[in-house]
């Protein structure tokens, strides 16, 4: 009984497989490598790598890593191996509005202005132990005034750009600004300016910007036009190296036109900040 069996077993195999010169295929009569599965939409599974059987299967809606190890074998990783959620914030940066956020208007685009510092300080660090590609997400607060009056709308009509984007530094928000990924390319085709003097015309300090975002800002009403609570929001990838980093943001105001308003000014980061970093781990 047992010997008919396997007889059974083997006709199956033969049926659904072809072994040619020690290699095996699957719906091919022509195999090209030690098993070659044909079809443009055929897959492999693998029990044992399944939600059902495998705790390091991440679960339905996400995507979980195989590796190899050192004998071979093919095994998950634990969830943090293949992806981890290293900054969620709600609100990232303090809710002022003085020098440390404040974004000068200017009639160029020579670069964008440093504004806002993490609530947490030092401690919004985040530090990585090997390669990963770093998912950005974020959503990040801005007003805008007359610079004649702290809560002045402006009402000239004249079309502004708000654009913001987010940056790394080495260690900590005091550290120098990272330029290169971890192949050692300019971040995001940079470098860019991210820290001009107050009239915009000198570039103070270069650094890979990331997730860059804008929209326009126009008002005619001085009386009722919207000044504050704006938000912009961005998302961006970049493969960063083993060391800790912080997250920063620039900004720019941009007008073509500075006439009869005068001078206008921004504040980065004075209402919520949604902040959001997840490494994907590939190697």
């Amino acid at each position: 009984m047992k010997i008919m069996l396997k007889k059974i077993q083997l006709i199956l195999v033969l049926l659904f497989s072809i072994i040619v010169n020690g290699q095996i295929g699957i719906k091919t009569t022509k195999p090209q490598q030690t098993i070659h599965i044909a079809g443009e939409t055929e897959t492999v599974r693998v029990d044992g790598l399944s939600e059902t059987n495998n705790v390091n299967n991440i679960g339905n809606g996400a995507t979980s890593r195989v590796h190899i190890d050192a004998k071979g074998d093919m095994v998950l990783g634990t969830a943090t191996e293949n992806i981890e959620i290293l900054i969620d914030y709600e609100n990232y940066l303090e809710d002022v509005e003085d020098s440390t956020t404040l974004v000068n208007q200017t009639s160029n685009t020579l670069g964008y202005f440093t504004a806002g510092t993490p609530i947490d300080g030092m401690a919004a660090s985040f530090t990585l132990t090997k390669n990963a590609i770093v998912e950005v997400n974020y959503s990040v607060s801005w007003s805008v005034y007359k610079n004649t009056s702290p809560t002045g709308r402006i009402a000239d009509e004249h079309a502004r750009i708000v654009q913001t984007g987010l940056y790394f530094r080495y260690n900590d928000y005091l550290g120098s600004a990272v330029i290169n990924d971890v192949d050692g390319n300019p971040i995001n085709g940079g470098a860019y300016c991210i820290d001009v003097n107050s009239s915009g015309t000198v570039c103070q300090e270069t650094g890979g910007l990331l997730a860059i975002n804008s929209q326009f800002y126009n008002n005619g009403d001085a009386k009722n036009g919207e000044y504050r609570d704006f938000h912009n929001t961005g998302s961006d990838y970049v493969k960063l190296g083993p060391g800790t980093y912080c997250v920063m943001f620039a900004a720019q105001l941009a007008v073509g036109d500075t006439g009869g308003t005068g001078d206008v000014k921004m504040y980065l980061g004075s209402g919520n900040d949604d902040l959001q970093v997840i490494a994907h781990y590939y190697n």
